[in-house]
């Protein structure tokens, strides 16, 4: 009996097609493969026992440490062994942008010291350890077979072959180096130059990531900067080379409860994530990441009416993402079930307009001009919000206890109308501007007559509800109100005072969402504040915030959608895309807070630091 390893012990690698989790006793314990979304060959880390995992590690005792190498994300792992020391260094070349085959997974052991006895033990478990798996040894290595997908190790020693396992031990001495090659199913034949694929993948990472030039004025640059570039090393991870979608998370079903239900899929594209995640790719000069994403989803919008505009997708444009439980696994810690697609995507989320247009909008500031097609769907897709916004939905949180009249929706949906103007009048596109303009003083008179609380001093969660949601920090952000309006920071001081936690954890909110058990801090939800704080003019007391918040972090920079507030471990799905966006961003917003200089224009286009327009005016 394998122990489950806390979330946050864990390292990731990927090729931008899959991803693979690595624990810091040198077991591989997730890899699904091909892609992301696709079946696991190992899921140790859903079930010890029958999950499959890939572990090379001493013998003996040992002590570990691990690091990437500079801004890179090729991980090493080193263990301090009773008689030496070994690293072991794990890597997937990314696809189409060296010239070595993606589909292998690289594992090179080097002893730096002394001698160590090291032990290898692969249990391939394809489709979620639901596949009858056969091994046998061939000319060219170990061949294992389950379903429709295959792996060959290529190993520099002897293995053996038992009950489903293939193992074997060696000794390393100091200066000497073995590689181990995970072949899977498409590479079995290339060849490949183990030190020139690991040079070449060291190389393009290092190229690709964000730098402070010397005599920039970059918003990032201070003590943070390497958080913020290993949060973009996170993103970029998750983007998928062919699509440009970003995945939310490369794990599924690990818990928000240790022991409960709250254990979802999060290996898909959510279209809420959209605005955020274009501000954070673009003012980190990843341009062609963000014009990408937004190529990608204008693709799926132009494929469908709004009406039938998903919250997800998968990440080659999948609409069909029927949730399913996968019984033969026991889940990470005994969190059943287990679940692979997400129901989410057959909900009713209209604050997901207003995402898509401030995406759009943040990329039209930067210079992206919309053609004949773009434009129609942009139209369109106002013109669905002018019909819908007053109908209750399932909301950004997803809750499965029944459509409500969500305050955040109801914004979003203010923003669709105001951003789809500011679009139709920065790049001279033909629309009926005053009826837009008069639906989106409508909504904003609904949702300040309706979504704010007197006696309560705050935005509420939802009409006709006293219950706090931490999306109420977000409506200066997209500019609904002004930061400095007394609402506003009633808001903010509602939420510091009802939703955090240990002076820096933020709850989602404070409501019923039709699920038994309870949740971790949501780390997005913390930068929220963070940022409310920033742009506010509190900024000593957001950057106090910010750095107590980077401490839960995990050593390698890494961290999950939530924070167990009692104890600081990591929860939900591991690395979380909308926690690192969170991580940049508040950077971002603290450096703007600051002085600093941001890529093209302000954030979210809110132009702070000058007086705020009236909430009922075009922005210029």
């Amino acid at each position: 009996m394998h122990e489950y390893p806390p979330i946050e012990f864990y390292g990731v690698v990927g090729n931008l097609e899959t991803c693979a989790l690595v624990a810091p006793n040198g077991s591989i314990d997730w890899f699904p493969f091909p892609h992301l979304e696709s079946p696991s060959i190992f899921a140790a880390i859903l079930d010890t026992d029958r999950g499959g995992r890939f572990r090379i590690a001493p013998t003996d005792s040992f002590e570990t440490s691990r690091r990437y190498v500079d801004d890179t994300n090729v991980l090493e792992t080193t263990f301090d062994a009773t008689a030496g020391t070994a690293t072991l260094t794990d890597f997937l070349p990314p696809a189409g942008q060296v010239d070595h085959p993606k589909k292998v997974l690289y594992r090179k052991v080097s002893c730096t010291d002394g001698v160590v006895d090291l032990a290898v033990d692969l249990e391939p478990r394809f489709d979620y350890g639901r596949a009858e798996t056969s091994i046998e040894s061939i000319e060219d290595g170990i061949l294992a077979e389950g379903g429709e997908e295959r792996t060959l190790l290529e190993s520099p020693v002897d293995l053996a072959i038992e009950d489903g396992r293939i193992t074997g031990e060696f000794s390393l001495e100091a200066g000497e180096t073995d590689w181990f090659l995970l072949r899977c199913t498409g590479a079995e034949d290339a060849n490949t130059d183990p030190e020139a694929a690991l040079a070449e993948t060291l190389e393009y990472w290092t190229d690709w990531a964000h730098t402070c030039d010397p005599g920039d004025d970059c918003a990032f640059e201070g003590p943070w900067h390497d958080h913020v570039v290993r949060s973009e090393l996170v993103l970029k991870l998750l983007t998928h080379a062919e699509s440009g979608a970003i995945a939310a998370a490369p794990t599924t079903s690990l818990p928000e409860d240790i022991g409960g239900v709250r254990n979802w899929d999060y290996r898909f594209n959510w279209l809420r994530d959209a605005g955020f995640t274009v501000q954070a790719l673009m003012n980190l000069g990843s341009a062609e990441e963000a014009n990408d994403y937004v190529d990608w989803f204008m693709g799926l919008c132009q494929a469908d009416d709004p009406e039938a505009i998903q919250p997800l997708y998968g990440l080659h444009g999948e609409s069909d993402l029927a949730e399913r439980e996968l019984e033969e696994l026991e889940g990470y810690r005994g969190s059943s079930p287990v679940r692979i697609g997400n129901g989410a995507a057959d909900q009713r989320q209209l604050d997901i307009y207003g995402e898509l247009l401030l995406a759009v909008d943040e990329m039209c500031q930067h210079g992206r001009t919309l053609d004949d097609d773009e434009w129609a769907t942009i139209r369109g897709i106002v013109e669905y919000v002018r019909d819908v916004w007053d109908e209750p939905d399932a909301g950004i949180w997803e809750v499965r206890g029944g459509d409500e009249h969500f305050v955040y929706s109801k914004v979003l949906c203010w923003v669709a109308l105001d951003r789809g103007i500011a679009i139709a009048t920065d790049g001279d596109h033909d629309a009926p501007l005053e009826d837009w303009r008069e639906s989106r003083e409508r909504i904003r008179e609904d949702v300040l007559e309706n979504g704010y609380d007197e006696d309560i001093g705050a935005f509420v969660q939802s009409y006709g509800s006293d219950a706090l949601d931490a999306t109420g920090l977000l409506l200066p952000v997209v500019g609904f109100l002004p930061f400095d309006d007394d609402r506003v920071q009633g808001t903010i001081d509602a939420t510091e005072r009802e939703l955090l936690e240990d002076e820096v954890f933020v709850k989602r909110y404070d409501g019923d969402d039709g699920l038994p058990g309870d949740e971790g801090a949501f780390v997005l939800c913390s930068c929220w504040l963070i940022d409310a704080l920033a742009l506010s003019g509190r900024v000593e007391e957001a950057e106090s915030q910010f750095e107590t918040l980077l401490e839960y972090l995990n050593p390698l920079g890494l961290v999950a959608e939530e924070i167990d507030t009692e104890t600081g471990a990591h929860l939900g799905n591991f690395p979380q895309a909308f926690s690192h966006i969170g991580i940049v961003n508040s950077a971002l917003y603290l450096g703007y807070a600051r002085g600093h200089e941001t890529s093209g224009p302000s954030p979210m286009g809110i132009r702070l630091g000058e007086p705020m327009v009236d909430a009922d005016a075009d922005r210029t």
